[in-house]
């Protein structure tokens, strides 16, 4: 097995599209699957000398977070914090101390679980990622990325060079929450990110939410607009974002949860991330 540490993109390319490469970034789902030979790389491309990759920038036209930075360095990001705090949240989240001091955002999306913490809260900030490959750098819009679980649409030596968040607006906010069967360090048994503009009459003028664990890949809830734009929520409109929140859902059955169950909560956390982000909208 080779080893190798390219320090431009095209490099990490080229040495990305030979048979059994794999890229190297935190590590924390590579190493393991190392040790118990799960995979048998002939090559890992360390990709965190590629520029950009391991850099979080602060521009007027958005934020720029590199593929590779650690979780913990983002959740401990001020400045960031203030503008996207439910992505924040959603990060925290994702292991244990240690695990976030080496885990990346590039590679919650890429190991494209359902239960991925960061993405529900990525699509809802209206978050996108830029791919490298050897003809160059595409956009994607996080909600196109993965395909199925385990799966994304990265072709052959392509790699995710980082994430653009747009820079919110006066009167945004954004939440992320989560439901796990233990305390800490487990998986979702459902995810929900939303996020809210609202006017200076408090009425919302942009709402997204998204869902997560609840279907092979993330989802977007449909039809919000007409039940909220130009509206405050009440309690009719909450009330059918919980049934279209339950309608939307197709998840599985396993130890974390019945389908019954899941649906349920999809609902519940559909409707508390909306109070959340309405609450730090109208106070952002």
């Amino acid at each position: 097995m080779d080893y190798v540490t390219p320090t431009t993109a095209m490099e990490a390319s080229k040495a990305l599209a030979q048979d059994g490469a794999f890229a190297l970034a935190g590590g924390t789902d590579l190493l393991v699957k190392l040790k118990t030979k799960f995979v048998s790389p002939s090559v890992i491309v360390d990709i965190k000398q590629v520029p950009k990759i391991m850099s979080i920038e602060n521009s007027t036209d958005g934020w720029w977070i590199g593929a590779a930075v650690p979780c913990a360095e983002i959740s401990e990001h001020e400045s960031l914090r203030q503008d996207w705090p439910g992505l924040v949240e959603s990060l925290s989240l994702i292991g244990s101390t240690q695990i976030q001091g080496r885990a990346t955002l590039g590679g919650n999306l890429c190991n494209a679980s359902p239960a991925a913490d960061s993405v529900p809260a990525l699509i809802a900030a209206y978050g996108t990622c830029i791919i490298s490959g050897q003809s160059g750098d595409r956009e994607e819009p996080i909600e196109n990325i993965v395909t199925s679980p385990g799966v994304t649409v990265l072709e052959k030596g392509e790699f995710i060079l980082g994430f653009k968040l747009p820079k919110p607006e006066s009167g945004t906010g954004d939440a992320y929450l989560r439901l796990i069967p233990r305390s800490e360090m487990d998986i979702a048994i459902v995810g929900a990110g939303t996020s809210v503009s609202v006017d200076k009459d408090k009425k919302i003028t942009s709402i997204r939410v998204a869902l997560g664990a609840i279907a092979p890949t993330q989802i977007i809830l449909d039809g919000l607009e007409d039940l909220f734009i130009g509206k405050e929520p009440n309690e009719n409109s909450i009330n059918k974002l919980i049934s279209i929140a339950e309608s939307a859902c197709r998840p599985i059955k396993d130890k974390r949860g019945t389908v019954e169950y899941r649906t349920k909560i999809a609902g519940v956390l559909a409707k508390r991330t909306l109070t959340i982000a309405y609450k730090r909208a109208i106070n952002h």
